[in-house]
């Protein structure tokens, strides 16, 4: 979601009243009684209202109405890892950030592999909004939205620190155990209300509103619905939200889903939202619909209950559907619905009980507790994975000299979705704690920047910027940190303030890089004559309504400006300098006993919501410095501190001892020394494939078929730098012989080594033999067990043959086959210790039966460049070709002597009728004719030359169109 921008209306102009009026109520309304049924109370409240009351609570900011004694509520805090942001009604929309406990990234929280710690952290979290609440219920609503179940399909993708991981049933677990914390364990009542985004299929940050995620029926229903479907089913959560892009040519903001699929998994009404704006994209750059009213009454019928658009102005919103009531594309009962769903969720937030449900007493001591700062130690411990320690480099011995050095040694940052940290815990704090003494260096180099033009220096005034300075003092002088794909910080020696743009002037004023537009990103572009020309790189420069000036000059009072579009016109300096960082660094590594290199990615730089990255590769200035802090000592130990995978394969090669975390908030170098010295044995596992390189993933982030294009650990056949499930602990474990049965798996396993630890025993599977193509292996269970040296338990991990079931695209159904299937444990993905085999007796699929209506959909196989569309605007989804020649296969099927199809077309094309490939045998061709409208069908049918038995047959289009549905009988 997408922060405010710019100021908010005034609030007189809100629809939604300042006063909550509690006190006007009739305490004997049915409604108000919690000894009712949950829908006996949303109906008696829903048939108060009057029809511009249900319409008006359809908005984000659902108003206050006094005469029933209800109050305002706001919907959407954040809290991914923690209690983040939200905004102030009463303030003109300002977000105001939370300062209370920020646990590690979610990446980081599904790395621990521990789904009870998951629950506690969602507990804790649960109990600090509530104690945000308490202090002011107008901005911090109980309506929270988080957990981020997208997988992370491509480790590119710029919000990958968002979500959990690649693989569905451990999203499933975490984000179950998340949002059970959240809710709390009252059989009847919430704690917060959770969340789960972002539904679905949602993997990429460039053009996010218009593109449409190909996602043909195996992978939309084993791997995308599958990551949502287990916290529903749990009633972890209580609803979704709708994510920006488009599945299959519809927007998710209309996806028949959230109506019908989604909602049959829970137990409970689920309250679903849409994005921020999204509602308005439908009339905007989807150009799905062409009035809003149009938009917004296909919206509700879609299931969604909760327009965040607008900000706190809810007037468009109710406008529009009154005008869609009006027009009779909504009925009231459609209101009804939607308005009873919305508010199942406060009753269960115990809003209207007389004494406010359980959680009530909940109040604001419980922020930044002395126990949740523990918890948040505790979880980023068991966050960290040890990822390489060659000869027992780790543990360190406490005492000596220790040279922590590197970009992120003595800083923490924040994340978008996190909130203010109360306090901070570096590595250099945690390790001084430790060594003997310590020696710290940032690796950067500090340069000074001289106009050719005038000879002055760039400097900080105040908190402005201007290339005034006579010379290079402390106010002149920036530290550049290198954070890839060519990106520098410049951070003010003077002020230890960021140099950033402000829509005008520059300044030199922010404490770290932040902001939806992230202003504090430059390029320092080399020119022939050895001065270099600034770019200013924020992110705003690569939107459509940015203007076209792009780099640096200088106005005739000094100060810095964006004034020219091109390099030719832009002011040159002189970079001068003043401190090699490495250098700096190499000579702080030489006189340690070891050096500790701590480095890694900005979270608001190359990788954030509405930026992908175009690399895994760790940025060129901070793999220079681990080259040469590792020359000058071998004894050297890099920490690598990301959001997101790295192909650091030179580290992986060079360096004895490699450890990973996420950005995991204030403790953060606390939990580096635990697991440096030893203190704390690792036993983090990886949640998503690392990669050698750019060239083991596909050409295109938007390639959603896993299955087509092999991707993650399910379908890659690559060897990866690390796989899926990776980890390495300072002891070692052995695995007994496991036996298999009553829907279980069981097996011992024996810590053999002289340390307490973890071991994360991870069970797989691997189906033999399929019509189609199965995973690799594929994660069935996993148990994180707790082992003190030379101690041996007994694991029991559950598996049943229904938990081998995949969709049969053919039949468009679950089923389990008949084969032989492998069952692997392991410590890994790649580290598979035991294997046995069951033979389950389930169905075998039988050849297709094309005489039956069968939608294109459901192909086996399909040429490039085929989509997956959009069969009308409500629902259904039908196969587009672009180009003559491409095509889609159905194998195994049985024949019939007529071909018909439903096709829609903007111009007469063809069908052809193949067999065994796409240029075999022709049977027949269909003339299409121009239906004149994308979503208007006609039958296009051909008589069938003779075949006999069973064939795969090819569908081989002459040019665009589409197919809804065909059959040959």
């Amino acid at each position: 979601m997408r922060r405010r921008l710019l100021p908010l209306l005034a609030a007189a102009l809100l629809v939604v009243p300042a006063i909550p009026g509690a006190a006007h109520a009739d305490p004997s309304y049915p409604f108000r009684d919690p000894h009712l049924s949950l829908q006996a109370r949303v109906d008696d409240l829903v048939g108060r209202l009057t029809l511009d009351e249900k319409v008006s609570l359809l908005h984000q900011y659902q108003p206050a109405i006094p005469r029933l004694g209800i109050s305002l509520f706001k919907a959407g805090t954040e809290a991914l890892h923690g209690v983040a942001w939200s905004s102030d009604i009463d303030n003109g929309g300002a977000v105001v950030t939370a300062d209370g406990t920020s646990f590690a990234q979610p990446v980081g929280l599904a790395s621990t592999w521990d789904t009870a710690l998951i629950e506690r952290v969602g507990s804790a979290v649960g109990d600090e909004a509530r104690g945000f609440h308490a202090t002011n219920p107008r901005v911090w609503g109980l309506n929270l939205w988080a957990p981020v179940v997208n997988l992370l399909r491509d480790p590119r993708w710029g919000r990958n620190e968002e979500g959990y991981s690649e693989d569905p049933l451990l999203t499933g677990a975490i984000s179950t155990a998340y949002g059970d914390g959240l809710q709390g364990g009252d059989p009847d009542h919430l704690k917060s209300a959770p969340t789960l985004k972002h539904y679905l299929a949602y993997n990429n940050e460039a053009g996010r509103d218009v593109t449409s995620s190909n996602v043909p029926p195996r992978v939309l229903n084993e791997y995308d619905r599958a990551a949502f479907r287990p916290a529903l089913e749990a009633n972890a959560a209580t609803g979704v939200m709708a994510s920006y892009n488009l599945v299959n040519g519809r927007p998710a903001t209309v996806d028949p889903d959230l109506a019908t699929l989604e909602r049959g998994w829970s137990d409970y009404p689920l309250f679903n939202v849409s994005d921020a704006w999204a509602p308005t994209n439908l009339t905007g750059s989807q150009k799905y619909f062409s009035t809003q009213a149009e938009a917004d009454a296909a919206v509700i019928k879609a299931g969604l209950n909760s327009f965040t658009v607008d900000d706190a102005n809810g007037t468009p919103t109710v406008t529009a559907i009154q005008a869609a009531l009006a027009h009779g594309l909504l009925t009231v009962h459609d209101i009804d619905v939607a308005v009873g769903q919305a508010l199942s969720v406060r009753f269960r937030l115990g809003e209207f009980d007389p004494d406010g449900g359980p959680y009530a007493g909940i109040g604001p001591s419980v922020i930044n507790s002395a126990a949740n700062r523990k918890l948040a130690r505790e979880t980023a411990d068991k966050a960290i994975v040890l990822l390489k320690n060659q000869n027992n480099a780790l543990p360190l011995k406490p005492g000596g000299k220790v040279a922590v050095v590197g970009p992120l040694a003595d800083t923490l940052y924040t994340d978008w979705y996190g909130g203010k940290l109360p306090y901070q815990v570096t590595a250099v704090d945690g390790i001084a704690e430790r060594a003997g003494s310590v020696v710290s260096a940032t690796g950067s180099d500090r340069i000074a920047l001289r106009s050719v033009a005038t000879g002055k220096y760039l400097a900080a005034t105040d908190d402005a910027a201007s290339v005034i300075a006579d010379s290079a003092g402390a106010a002149a002088q920036f530290d550049a940190d290198d954070w890839g794909q060519d990106v520098l910080t410049l951070k003010n020696v003077a002020n230890g303030k960021y140099l950033g743009y402000n829509w005008g002037p520059f300044v030199t004023r922010d404490d770290q890089p932040n902001g939806w537009f992230v202003q504090q990103q430059f390029k320092l572009e080399p020119q022939a004559d050895g001065t270099v020309a600034i770019r200013y790189a924020g992110y705003e420069t690569t939107e459509s309504w940015f203007g076209p000036n792009r780099y640096l000059t200088i106005d005739p009072d000094g100060k810095l400006a964006l004034g020219s579009p091109d390099v030719a016109g832009a002011a040159r300096f002189t970079k001068e300098v003043l401190r090699s960082g490495i250098d700096e660094a190499v000579a702080a590594a030489r006189t340690a006993d070891t050096a500790v290199l701590v480095v890694g990615s900005q979270p608001f730089i190359n990788g954030r919501e509405a930026h992908d990255r175009t690399t895994t590769a760790l940025g060129a200035g901070q793999a220079a410095l681990v080259k040469a802090v590792k020359a000058a000592n071998p004894r050297t130990i890099v920490v690598l501190q990301t959001s997101y995978p790295d192909s650091i394969g030179w580290e992986q090669q060079n360096v004895p001892g490699i450890i990973w975390t996420t950005h995991a908030g204030a403790e953060t170098g606390h939990a580096i020394a635990d697991v440096l010295y030893g203190s704390y044995n690792p036993a983090g596992r990886l949640t998503q494939t690392w990669y050698r390189s750019d060239s083991q993933l596909p050409a295109d982030l938007l390639e959603y078929d896993i299955i087509k294009s092999r991707q993650t650990y399910l379908y890659s056949r690559q060897t990866p730098l690390y796989p899926f499930g990776y980890g390495l602990s300072y002891t070692n474990f052995r695995y007994g012989k496991p036996g298999v049965g009553h829907g279980k798996v069981t097996l011992t396993v024996t810590n053999t080594g002289k340390r307490d630890g973890d071991e994360v025993v991870q069970l797989y599977t691997h189906q033999r033999t399929s019509r189609d193509t199965t995973a690799v292996k594929q994660l069935r269970a996993f148990q994180r067990v707790h082992l003190k040296a030379g101690q041996t338990k007994t694991v029991s991990l559950a598996l049943s043959p229904a938990d081998l079931k995949r969709w049969d695209q053919t039949r468009s159904r679950w089923v389990v086959e008949s084969s032989v299937y492998d069952i692997l444990i392991g410590a890994s993905s790649g580290d598979i210790r035991q294997r046995t085999s069951i033979a389950v007796r389930g169905e075998t699929i039988p050849a297709r039966d094309l005489a039956r209506p069968t939608r294109a959909e459901t192909f086996d196989d399909y040429a490039p460049g085929v989509k997956l569309l959009d069969e009308s605007k409500a629902a259904g989804t039908s196969v587009g070709s672009s180009a003559a020649g491409q095509w889609i296969a159905f194998k195994d099927a049985r024949l019939g002597a007529t071909f018909t199809a439903q096709v829609a077309s903007l111009k007469a094309t063809t069908i052809q009728v193949r067999l065994g490939s796409p240029t075999g045998k022709l049977l027949g061709t269909a003339p299409v004719a121009a239906t004149g409208d994308v979503y208007k069908y006609a039958a296009a049918t051909v008589p069938l030359g003779r075949a006999s038995g069973h064939q795969d047959v090819y569908l081989v289009f002459g040019d665009a169109l589409r197919v809804s549905t065909f059959s040959i009988r």
